[in-house]
């Protein structure tokens, strides 16, 4: 590997490694190779049977020296993160699991050694030595022809531009088509909602609030309505509700659990109904929150226009 330039305790671990590779014992065994680059990494790919990759999750920014390895027919051996999480196939290569078992990093590192190890005496050499009369491996070419046609065209650049097309630029293209026909009638449509929003926006409010979840806590399997009645100032159903349930793991850290949009069943003037029914499927602890936002088909994400509020609890 290649410690970033900013990154003390990487060079500090090569560093460790080359000094142990300068052993009596070691000798032959660790091969260290200064100054890597373009025409290092040329010969190297080119001389390698299997690229292993061990970067600690998630802090993988990419992974391009196994990149360049699988664009030379080198099979991978790699830590879910990066680009292996994306480019990995069974039976193209070898992995470790995407999530950590323990967060001490000590614990997670022998884990991962030992994982290693065995893939290796276990799986990888077997399969490598494995040789018929004509003294190759059928097994190991497969893993190899798999990788270059499961994984190889995956990363070229002409998938990499398709992918901009496709996703990004056709559909610009197509909305700033839209937006502008008409001396861009949309366009200022949208502006003009988006003002009308934020002026009213602090005056919209909640006229009553019904859960039939009792405070105590909710039971799985069972069925629970959910019922909002909200003054929207003449916005004209311009506004959306979801409930959101938070649940927090094993370390405490919080996560969105899930999201169920409320759906307007009625309407009293400038007053909307939303209703919703939550039936948990989940044991354990949950926090659980309704939150409100601006809703128009016109907009290409909800992201567009950052609005939302959170609405008090009925209890």
């Amino acid at each position: 590997g290649k410690a970033h330039p900013a990154d003390g305790a990487g060079q500090g671990l090569i560093k460790k490694i080359y000094e142990i590779s300068q052993r009596p014992e070691f000798l032959g065994k660790i091969i260290f190779l200064e100054d890597y680059d373009f025409l290092l990494a040329r010969r190297l790919v080119s001389g390698v049977d299997i690229w292993m990759n061990t970067p600690t999750r998630p802090l993988e920014a990419s992974g391009t020296s196994g990149e360049k390895a699988e664009m030379n027919g080198v099979v991978n051996l790699s830590v879910l993160d990066g680009w292996w999480l994306e480019g990995y196939r069974e039976g193209a290569g070898w992995a470790l699991t995407e999530k950590r078992t323990y967060q001490n990093q000590a614990y997670q590192d022998r884990l991962d050694a030992a994982t290693i190890y065995g893939l290796l005496e276990n799986e990888i050499i077997p399969l490598y030595y494995k040789k018929n009369k004509k003294g190759y491996s059928e097994g190991w070419i497969k893993v190899v022809k798999n990788s270059i046609a499961q994984i190889a065209p995956h990363y070229t650049m002409k998938r990499q531009l398709d992918d901009y097309y496709s996703k990004f630029y056709c559909k610009e293209a197509a909305r700033f088509k839209e937006i502008a026909a008409d001396g861009y009638r949309l366009a200022k449509n949208i502006a003009q909602w988006k003002e009308t929003v934020a002026e009213r926006w602090d005056a919209i409010n909640v006229v009553s609030a019904e859960w039939e979840i009792p405070a105590a806590g909710a039971e799985t399997g069972r069925k629970y309505k959910i019922r909002y009645v909200i003054n929207e100032q003449g916005l004209d159903d311009a506004i959306g509700l979801e409930l959101v349930n938070i649940h927090a793991d094993k370390n405490g850290e919080e996560h969105v659990f899930s999201k169920m949009p409320l759906k307007v069943v009625g309407r009293e003037g400038n007053n909307y109904v939303f209703e919703g029914t939550m039936e948990p499927d989940h044991s354990g602890i949950f926090k659980s929150a309704v939150r409100m936002y601006p809703k128009n088909d016109l907009l290409p994400h909800r992201q567009d226009f950052c609005y939302v509020k959170w609405l008090e609890l009925p209890f």
